[in-house]
């Protein structure tokens, strides 16, 4: 890739952004901040930018995630773990925090780790971005949606680099270029034109369709931790955490992580594959067989179904008890050897079928993008154009649940901007 420093110095620089997000407006911001750049435009396709940051979290807006470790931070990341290693040396959760609140934005951090507004309200954060970004002098242009990005036709070596073309018609021309559109097709179409390759988008972050007897009934009931094996497409995904049942089947924490890292191949499979649950994780069958027995011995006057030697909800250790046959008013004294046998399997090895899967409400996520091989994660610079650059969902990264998400944009954003500006 070519060096920009010869350019940078002979005129200010006019740098461009597909994208008032968060990873789009925090770039345009830290390109501004350096106070190099001629000119930083924003192009937003809505009459809201930050619209997504300001929806997040409920509303409250989980800024990041208190997991100030690079080697242990991208470990949440299904896609990108290797490439944003770096990265996330230079600019991590601590940095982002330190960034707010050094601009007024008091932040807490939760017991999960997750941290948010002191006040729950995205706006704070909202508010504080726009306040510097026109304190920086970004200028923000709202419902302007960009519809193409060409390589401009140079007259000079010192001539810009890209013509801009908006719905509307207009046309500008700028030195370097951001393409921070989100992870929807039309920044896809742009980093396509441009050259890149975009791995095809699928559902990430979602709940599991399991349309079985035993959980029909029993929406609400959750588990403070299970263990999960998925088998799909002849590869094997493992979590552990916290489960729910729901109306139409499996949610909660461990199921959402879940079907992060096995996203892609759950597309492939239709969204059929098999899952085991073991509600007592690291114990056996046989280890739970031995407890029931010594249960039985103790406490053979008790009903069995309102009466479970294991920690389960009492709703579904019924309904398990009911499936492998134990009449409702049977004592403990009456479980037979065989059904010890087989409850003690329901519990540690529970295979389920899954069929289909949920939209995950709270947060909608997608796995694809511009394919990572193509950008420097050193500068998100692409390595195929020269003066082009990716942040945010645009890549072909994603995080799971928990404030990762906008970290990798916030990171990716501050870099691409810097870098831009001609900032190492």
């Amino acid at each position: 890739m070519a060096n920009h420093k010869d350019r940078s110095d002979r005129r200010r620089l006019r740098l461009g952004v597909v994208g008032g997000g968060a990873a789009g407006l925090f770039a345009a911001i830290a390109a501004a901040e350096t106070g190099r750049p001629g000119e930083v435009i924003v192009w937003e396709a809505t009459g809201a930018p930050l619209d997504k940051v300001r929806l997040s979290g409920g509303g409250r807006c989980n800024v990041t995630h208190r997991c100030f470790e690079p080697a242990d931070l991208v470990k949440n990341y299904p896609r990108g773990e290797r490439e944003l290693r770096g990265p996330f040396a230079r600019f991590q959760p601590r940095d982002m925090i330190a960034w707010l609140e050094g601009r007024g934005v008091r932040l807490k951090a939760e017991a999960d780790g997750r941290v948010f507004p002191a006040s729950d309200d995205s706006g704070a954060v909202v508010a504080c971005l726009l306040r510097e970004a026109e304190r920086a002098g970004v200028r923000i242009r709202l419902g302007s949606r960009v519809r193409e990005a060409a390589p401009a036709g140079r007259d000079t070596d010192d001539a810009p680099l890209f013509d801009v073309i908006a719905g509307d018609g207009s046309r500008e021309q700028c030195d370097r270029l951001l393409i921070a559109a989100g992870g929807g097709r039309p920044g896809h179409a742009l980093a396509q034109a441009l050259g890149h390759t975009i791995v095809p988008p699928v559902p990430s972050l979602f709940t599991f369709t399991v349309p079985d007897l035993r959980l029909q009934g029993l929406a609400g009931v959750s588990f403070e931790s299970v263990q999960l094996r998925l088998a799909v497409g002849g590869e094997r995904f493992e979590q552990s955490g916290p489960m729910l049942i729901t109306h139409w089947g499996l949610s909660g924490p461990a199921v959402i992580r879940l079907s992060a890292w096995a996203a892609r191949p759950l597309h492939e499979s239709r969204y059929r594959a098999e899952l085991v649950v073991n509600f007592v994780p690291g114990s056996t069958a046989e280890q739970v067989y031995r407890g029931m027995t010594a249960h039985k011995q103790a406490h053979g006057k008790r009903l069995a179904h309102g009466d479970s030697p294991v920690s389960l909800p009492s709703r579904y250790w019924s309904r398990i008890a009911a499936a492998v046959g134990i009449p409702p008013e049977t004592a403990w004294a009456a479980v037979t050897r065989e059904h010890m046998a087989v409850l003690a399997e329901q519990v540690t090895e529970t295979h389920l079928a899954v069929a289909g899967r949920g939209i995950f409400k709270e947060e909608f996520v997608t796995c694809g993008g511009v394919a990572l091989g193509e950008v420097d994660f050193r500068t998100m610079e692409s390595r195929l154009r020269q003066g082009l650059y990716f942040a945010g969902e645009v890549l072909d990264i994603d995080g799971l649940t928990g404030g990762f998400n906008l970290q990798s944009a916030w990171t990716t954003g501050w870099i691409a901007g810097r870098s831009m500006a001609g900032v190492k």
